[in-house]
């Protein structure tokens, strides 16, 4: 068969839903062994979502497989739905092996644990040349969320909601709690609420000696179970249906208590002083984070309901009673993070031993502060218009602290190193930049605070990973690295955004945007037919300087189609502080949406688009926006694609809903609602839905209420479901049909 020249390799619709996405098939989940010799992480040489355990001896410079799953490993088969469950809340799709965790023991040997659908596997990389199971398990009775002791001589690990500990020297397993009710009543397990929405995937927390286990009780009974059928099964009853306890806005939480208890088994459960959730608790509304700090003190940050205050609690966890050291307030609200980090001396202070780093966000930009163990505050140790996003080390020997931020530009994400010092001249020391190349850099420290792993992408970079000293940033190996350019950039002619930067219309603020032009050489100068790719809600940036936007395959596939495709991170998204993301308190579907309508006028001004050849998709909160700006702004916008929508806050949880519209109290969910506006809607605009209807995140409710709305108003609309898809469509086949679809959609209706 001749080979089909360069310049006619065709673009499909296949290419949009590959996965991995071209390039994207770099080392994940790096960690370092104990003594620091060895480099591990999840890799797949065919260069698919199934990975294994390799590692890269540091003295050598070579890399070698060291664990292949016996069984084959995860895949959307094999396991549990409660794990299918935790996947879609941690956005899981990788297959194989997608997790590991280091022994970390005195012993020289070397050793890791593995959990795979058969069980839990370990694996020693000296000598062993095949995994022994050590914990079995079975789809009706799965282990969840196993987790070693930091002595590395326990794994806990819950079953059938109870917590349990296995000796791995006596090979002797314990049962730490007792009467769960899998339904209503779980232990060790993270509530919905906390997977989906805080960022908090556990349930329990080791001591730092390994003697104490931290852990949670949830209570759900007071929330009313949703049913979701599953329309597309041939079966009915039990089998085609799943019950959920969600907490809609407005309406009772979980009960969450927090107990102590020996990990050795035997002892009865010491319960904090404290009780989150449940009924007419406002003020100790959400268990946040737990932490141990030295002298087994634990740890609580709580949240209020409307996530005004954040409280950061320590008990004696022999008497359970608790004494606030730390009240964060805000008049927006007050985000979780993970920066709180314990030490083990406090810098330049004599009083006590112990200390913590805690982020903040009093000044409007989140940053680190130094604490003594008591709460008292010895000033800030960064500071200035930009934002720590994590904290990636702290060497306390050298009086050090290693964090990512946005010091560089909001764009881009670095690693830093300042001095472990408070106060205004420390805060007004620059911090010493050790990433090189600009873009994203995702880094893991060594365990000697002597070097890092470097991940570092760009849009004109796919991923590489790299050994650099944690001294000035030099590259000393290269684990991994593609090559350059790929050749799929040629094939399917890619080609990266352009970054630019617009004023909103509040005549200060301004707005990231990238454009992506058809080639002119083949589709003639501007103005084009336009699609404006949104997102627009918190927690998430469109905007960046990632690889990931050079490979935005449905992009991609528009421009190969003639199409403009525009992103602009409107006011509310992330990493430009809490002014900047607060703008849309109360105002979700509003000032949003006004950022867009910018955009859209700026391309408009430009020369860019074509008036009246607008669109726009987006899915999730992008949904909402996107099924919003149609609404609303029929002037502008042609047609839209709304994938998983929600379409009325009063149908989302409590959580994420009440952060940024507070309580369902007034008219304000009401006009936040695309129902509300449906009514502006022009013949000559499209609109097309998109939802799976097993979705227990956005419930496909939210589509039907819309299609009531639409019906009752007697407005077009074209409705895309899929009967045995969550969130976000999984199969391929349903992928597939899907991106066909919303093509056709979009180029009939531009």
């Amino acid at each position: 068969m001749a080979e089909i020249p360069e310049k006619d390799v065709p673009f499909t619709v296949e290419d949009i839903v590959q996965m991995p996405l071209p390039g994207c098939v770099a080392p994940t989940a790096v960690s370092f062994s104990p003594d620091d010799s060895l480099i591990t992480y999840l890799f797949s040489p065919e260069e698919n979502l199934n990975r294994r355990v390799y590692a890269f001896d540091v003295t050598k410079g070579e890399s070698s497989l060291v664990f292949s799953p016996p069984d084959g490993g995860v895949d959307e088969s094999n396991i549990s739905p409660e794990e299918k469950l935790r996947r879609e809340r941690l956005r899981e799709r990788g297959l194989g092996v997608t997790r590991y965790e280091w022994v970390k023991t005195n012993l020289k040997m070397k050793f890791i644990v593995v959990p795979l659908p058969a069980g839990v596997y370990m694996k020693d990389l000296t000598s062993s040349p095949n995994p022994e199971l050590i914990l079995p398990c079975t789809p009706t009775s799965p282990v969840i969320d196993p987790r070693l002791s930091p002595n590395g001589l326990l794994l806990a690990y819950v079953r059938d909601s109870e917590l349990h500990v296995l000796n791995l020297l006596k090979n002797q397993t314990q049962q730490l709690t007792n009467g769960a009710n899998e339904s209503t009543l779980t232990y060790g397990l993270a509530e919905y609420i906390a997977q989906e929405e805080m960022d908090r995937r556990s349930g329990y927390w080791w001591s730092l000696d390994s003697k104490f286990i931290a852990y949670t009780e949830v209570d759900s009974s007071l929330i009313p179970l949703f049913r979701i059928m599953h329309q597309g099964k041939s079966s009915v009853g039990s089998e085609a249906q799943e019950d959920h306890a969600y907490p809609f806005a407005g309406a009772l939480n979980s009960s969450v208590r927090l107990g102590v208890v020996s990990s050795s088994g035997g002892g009865k459960t010491t319960w904090m002083n404290l009780t989150c959730g449940g009924k007419n608790n406002t003020e100790d509304e959400y268990l946040g984070r737990v932490n141990w700090i030295s002298g087994n003190v634990l740890t609580a940050q709580v949240l209020n309901r409307s996530q005004s205050k954040l409280k950061i609690i320590s008990f004696d966890i022999n008497t359970g009673q608790g004494n606030i050291i730390l009240t964060e307030e805000s008049d927006a609200w007050v985000s979780l993070h993970d920066c709180f980090t314990p030490l083990e001396k406090v810098p330049s202070s004599s009083r006590r031993s112990g200390g913590f780093i805690w982020a903040s966000e009093r000044t409007g930009f989140r940053h680190l502060y130094l604490y003594e163990s008591d709460g008292t505050c010895l000033g800030p140790i960064t500071s200035g218009e930009w934002v720590v996003e994590q904290i990636a080390g702290v060497n306390e020997q050298m009086s050090l602290v290693y964090f990512t931020a946005t010091l560089d530009g909001p764009l881009e994400t670095n690693l830093y190193c300042t001095k472990l010092e408070a106060g205004d001249e420390a805060s007004r020391c620059q911090p010493l930049r050790l990433t090189h190349g600009k873009g994203k850099h995702v880094v893991v420290l060594d365990h000697q605070m002597k070097n890092f792993v470097d991940i570092h992408d760009s849009v004109d970079t796919p991923p590489r990973v790299s050994l650099c000293s944690l001294s000035d940033g030099t590259v000393l190996k290269i684990l991994y690295e593609q090559a350059s350019p790929l050749p799929v950039l040629k094939s399917l002619k890619l080609e990266p955004p352009e970054f630019v930067q617009i004023q909103a219309n509040d005549g200060t603020t301004m707005l990231c945007g990238a454009v992506y032009k058809p080639d002119c050489s083949k589709f003639g100068p501007p103005p084009y037919k336009t699609m404006i790719n949104v997102y627009g809600g918190p927690g998430h940036q469109l905007v960046l300087d990632s690889w990931v936007n050079t490979v935005d395959m449905r992009t991609q596939y528009l421009r190969s189609r003639g199409v403009l495709v525009w992103k602009l991170d409107n006011r509310g998204t992330p990493r430009r502080g809490l002014k900047f993301e607060s703008s849309i308190k109360n105002k979700c579907g509003y000032v949003d949406a006004e950022d867009q309508v910018t955009g859209a006028k700026w391309l408009i001004e430009k020369g860019l688009a074509k008036p009246d050849h607008i669109g726009v998709y987006g899915w999730s909160y992008g949904g909402y926006l996107s099924a919003t700006l149609l609404t609303r702004y029929p002037e502008i916008f042609t047609c839209a694609v709304s994938g998983a929508p929600v379409t009325s806050w009063d149908g989302y949880d409590t959580f994420y809903t009440e952060k940024y519209m507070e309580l369902p109290v007034d008219e304000r969910y009401v006009k936040s609602s695309v129902m509300h506006h449906v009514g502006n809607l022009r013949d000559e605009q499209k609109l097309m839905l998109v939802h799976g209807m097993i979705d227990e995140n956005v419930h496909f409710r939210h589509t039907a209420r819309l299609v009531n709305a639409l019906v009752e108003a007697g407005k077009r609309y074209e409705l895309l479901m899929f009967p045995d898809e969550r969130h976000m469509p999984r199969k391929e086949k349903d992928r597939v049909y899907m991106e066909q679809r919303i093509w056709e959609f979009i180029e009939e209706s531009l």
